[in-house]
């Protein structure tokens, strides 16, 4: 595994792809797709081009690989974003050609199922951006969150040091992006109650590796782009998220278990955790409901700490992942955790 690089930065006015390598949504809910393309164009001055699977729902592992192959070879696509998640992104992995990144490293931004493709980005030797999706993210209803923005906008034009600073404001219940009333005016929040720090005794930097818990889970499973040689994550900051599905505390602990039992836990010396996703259209929590869960989930992550990663700082609700407001995170590139001075910066 190379060390990771930061590839260049796109400029505005560039070319930047709009792909679908998990879900073809943008073709069911055009509503948030069209919106969060706008914003490319308007609020960052980037042209987006899509692909042919990217309104296509359905699409073969294979026709969504070529889209990734086509976009990083094409010298006039200066970054790569994903439209959103999905499910099975784990199975376009085998149709990639390693080399054709190599050649031709763009930054790329994703989230949820996209930790598939940030992890292969950091065995190929590329940092990736954990967050910023199309529909998600660009498309939320009445305007984009302001740190969300800002951090995006951050990630995609400059290089060097940004400081994450915790939500004012925050939400997690989302509104049905078929009907049109709900892009009339922006998401209901509430008040942000900042970081929870755990064993904030010293300053951690080294690089990033994890991402949503779930699809780290299936990495694990399906021994796919971890490295064999674990040395390669010491002294790293491990990042870990849940999504809508909102895994049981007794899944999250269990897969967070068997991270330490491989060896892989003790070796990353600062854990980020993503606010918890307490609320889904399948799953409606009232606000004591989700607060339950967070508290459970917690639980459960320093409940495997303790066992196999006792030393370990760790922050949790820390704004990024299935969250609104969304940090982006360098993914394979550098991260610092101040404990004693309770920041956190990361390196665009």
């Amino acid at each position: 595994m190379r060390s990771p690089v930061c590839p260049p930065k796109p400029s505005p006015g560039d070319r930047i792809a709009v792909l679908s390598p998990s879900s073809g949504l943008p073709g069911l809910f055009p509503l948030p797709y069209e919106l969060g393309l706008e914003r490319l164009r308007t609020e960052y001055g980037l042209e987006p081009v899509e692909y042919p699977t990217t309104r296509k729902m359905g699409s073969t592992p294979g026709e969504r690989a070529a889209d990734l192959h086509a976009a990083f070879a094409d010298p006039d696509i200066k970054a790569v974003i994903a439209s959103i998640g999905g499910d099975d992104q784990i199975t376009v992995l085998p149709y990639l050609d390693r080399e054709v990144f190599r050649a031709n490293p763009k930054p790329f931004f994703g989230m949820s199922d996209n930790t598939n493709l940030l992890a292969f980005l950091r065995t190929c030797g590329i940092v990736g951006y954990h967050g910023g999706s199309v529909m998600c993210e660009l498309g939320r209803p009445g305007a984009m969150h302001p740190q969300t923005a800002e951090s995006l906008r951050a990630a995609l034009f400059t290089s060097g040091p940004y400081e994450l600073r915790p939500a004012e404001r925050w939400r997690d219940v989302d509104r049905d992006w078929a009907d049109p009333a709900t892009f009339d005016a922006e998401p209901e929040t509430r008040p942000g109650s900042g970081w929870t720090w755990v064993n904030p005794d010293r300053v951690v930097e080294g690089r990033t590796w994890g991402g949503c818990l779930e699809i780290l889970g299936r990495l694990l499973m399906a021994d796919r782009e971890v490295a064999h040689d674990l040395s390669v994550y010491d002294g790293g900051v491990l990042l870990l998220e849940t999504s809508e599905d909102m895994p049981s505390a007794t899944e999250v602990h269990a897969t967070i278990r068997n991270m330490g039992e491989r060896g892989l836990l003790q070796r990353f010396s600062a854990l980020l955790m993503g606010r918890a996703k307490t609320w889904s259209l399948e799953r409606r929590n009232s606000p004591e409901e989700g607060a339950r869960y967070a508290s459970e989930q917690r639980e459960a992550v320093l409940r495997a700490l303790r066992t196999y990663a006792p030393d370990a700082t760790v922050v949790f609700d820390v704004d990024f992942g299935h969250t609104d407001p969304q940090l982006v995170i360098p993914y394979g590139g550098i991260v610092r955790v101040d404990g004693p001075a309770r920041r956190i910066t990361v390196m665009y």
